[in-house]
């Protein structure tokens, strides 16, 4: 519990559940739409709780300006935004430090799941809009971004998951939101590839004890495991739905 402004918030209760009513353990429920923008090469939409996200995907295509261009592979680009009515208090359309920062994380946690290697002197270019911030914002949007990936037909060694661990109260508690990253001890945001068991991201604000970190990359882990299940589903589901799309048509 703690007072700001002479109002008291409870963090986490008497019955050990959070400000939404969710154990320490328990994720908000995620959806996952597959290929929802007809201009983009790949796109997906996840709602985590309240926080909604939208992640286009442009490329293989040419890199511009060519001097960045490598012979080797191809470079993957990342822009995070956020929308100015995104957050509580209307924020400037510019991009801030943070949105700079997070999007070189983004790229950093998807690059790896990448065969970049395929496309030399190409650019794959990721963008990603969050229409509303409700915590652990970065994690979903490497969710969105690699079914985005995904759904644009680049080869990927594997799909990327995401989810935040904070500390609450002494409490370790999964997929984080605004007021607990607020007013929380820890922030641990994790992106793993699930089917290769390789991380591909772990931040860590805060202190840990050796057996809290064991014990919140674990919580992380078993998280990101349900949630490539989810990845997977979405994706599926949308290439189903094409398939009889392409049949019912050509019946026609």
């Amino acid at each position: 519990m703690l007072n700001t402004k002479n109002k008291k918030i409870v963090l986490i209760d008497s019955d050990g559940r959070r400000v939404d009513g969710r154990r320490p353990d328990e994720m908000r429920d995620i959806k996952i739409k597959v290929g929802i923008l007809e201009n983009a090469d790949g796109s997906a939409y996840v709602e985590q709780g309240n926080t909604k996200i939208y992640a286009a995907v442009y490329g293989p295509r040419e890199v511009h300006p060519r001097h960045l261009a490598l012979p080797d592979r191809a470079i993957v680009r990342c822009r995070y935004h956020m929308t100015p009515f995104s957050v509580e208090e209307r924020k400037s359309p510019a991009p801030t430090r943070r949105e700079i920062e997070l999007s070189k994380v983004i790229r950093e946690a998807l690059t790896p799941a990448i065969v970049v290697e395929q496309f030399p002197f190409s650019s794959i270019d990721v963008f990603v809009e969050v229409i509303n911030a409700d915590g652990s914002t970065r994690c979903a949007s490497i969710v969105a971004a690699s079914v985005a990936l995904a759904s644009a037909g680049i080869p990927m060694r594997d799909l990327v998951a995401a989810c935040s661990i904070g500390k609450v109260d002494s409490v370790l508690v999964l997929d984080v939101t605004d007021i607990e990253d607020k007013y929380g001890e820890v922030d641990l945001p994790f992106a793993m590839m699930p089917n290769r068991g390789e991380i591909t991201l772990l931040q860590l604000d805060g202190v840990l004890r050796l057996e809290e970190l064991e014990k919140a990359i674990s919580m992380a882990t078993k998280a990101c495991k349900e949630i490539y299940e989810k990845q997977k589903k979405a994706l599926k589901e949308k290439y189903v739905e094409l398939r009889k799309a392409i049949i019912e048509g050509g019946k026609t």
